[in-house]
């Protein structure tokens, strides 16, 4: 990794929110194609999912997301739980930020049943959060980007089932509406 590269990383755990957000724009456009220093970070981003500070863990959260694909070793496998609990914290903007950028892990093929079902579950089980109606629409995003990006008609399926599960009108044609 590069001296300029490193001194990103470094803040992005910075109490400077413009120093913060300067570095993570920098970070998510450096990994959108695969990066060779991912595992050089992959533990800080890991223990950010946990940070005392909500910024932090929702930027962790979005690197880590980023960073499937350039995980040749398999560890998101290991490392996804804690990922996905991210998309339960309490503050729901770090939530639903994480929520947002999960299905960039299974665009990777190998973990694509992984993040399909978990997202699944969480659909099933938000329904005791006082924001599930958003949580319910992020998801059907996540299923409809990941579609999109892989093209396997299972994904379409999946998402449209959970649609189906939807008792209120108004959200059934809301998370229906993703998908015209």
């Amino acid at each position: 990794m590069d001296g300029k590269t490193r001194k990103h990383i470094d803040h992005l755990r910075s109490e400077d929110r413009d120093l913060q957000n300067q570095a993570f724009s920098y970070i998510l456009r450096e990994t959108e194609m695969p990066v060779d220093w991912a595992y050089e970070i992959w533990d800080e981003l890991v223990a950010g999912l946990r940070h005392k500070d909500n910024h932090v863990r929702a930027i962790s959260a979005q690197v880590l997301a980023n960073l499937a694909k350039s995980d040749p070793k398999n560890r998101m496998k290991k490392d996804f739980p804690a990922l996905m609990a991210v998309t339960g914290d309490e503050k729901f903007v770090t939530a639903r930020h994480t929520l947002q950028s999960i299905w960039k892990v299974g665009r990777e093929k190998k973990m694509q049943k992984t993040v399909v079902d978990a997202l699944a579950d969480w659909f099933k089980n938000c329904i005791i959060h006082k924001n599930c109606t958003l949580i319910r629409y992020d998801i059907i995003q996540d299923f409809r980007n990941l579609y999109d990006e892989v093209g396997d008609e299972k994904i379409k399926e999946r998402a449209l089932a959970l649609i189906e599960t939807e008792e209120d009108p108004k959200y059934k044609k809301k998370y229906a509406g993703v998908w015209k």
